[in-house]
């Protein structure tokens, strides 16, 4: 802004828009003086350097409410999950399908977990059964993650829904 831009020559415009063209940083100023205003660079990466002659508080205000409305626009996807036992009954397992149908529904992504407890651990085909069963059943279609994975007396997988875009991490 002003005296701390370090380019000599800018690509200027002015506060109603205009081009002024590429000027020396003195000329600048001294447009931006006369105007009353501000010259801040608004592209110092472009070649060479655009400034724009504002109303610094003006233009600060209008961004800061961009960049609040941007913000609140966008939609956070949250990775949500549902825990599944070995011995679960078919009512509490249509239940908690609606659940994660409406999470995907809603954009979420869904880590769903098979617990096990106990002596259950000798059978974790069991498990991968389950998470098949849970997988099939779901009223939308899904698409895994990655394939479910193995930690410790838990099996894991998160699912997406199938129109969801995909988005690179």
């Amino acid at each position: 802004m002003n005296h701390q831009i370090r380019s000599a020559t800018l690509r200027v415009i002015d506060n109603q828009g205009e081009q002024l063209g590429v000027l020396t940083k003195q000329e600048a100023l001294r447009a931006a003086e006369e105007a009353g205003l501000d010259l801040v660079e608004v592209s110092p990466t472009a070649d060479p350097p655009v400034a724009r002659i504002v109303d610094w508080g003006k233009f600060n205000y209008q961004r800061m409410k961009q960049l609040q409305k941007t913000k609140r626009n966008t939609k956070v996807q949250d990775l949500k999950q549902m825990r599944y036992g070995l011995k679960i009954g078919t009512h509490d397992l249509e239940v908690k399908n609606g659940k994660v149908c409406q999470f995907l529904k809603d954009g979420h992504k869904v880590r769903i977990t098979v617990v096990y407890r106990g002596r259950e651990l000798a059978h974790k085909e069991l498990g991968y059964k389950l998470m098949e069963r849970v997988i099939e059943t779901m009223g939308i279609e899904v698409v895994q993650e990655h394939e479910p994975q193995f930690a410790g007396k838990q099996l894991s997988v998160v699912v997406r829904s199938s129109n969801a875009k995909v988005q690179d991490a």
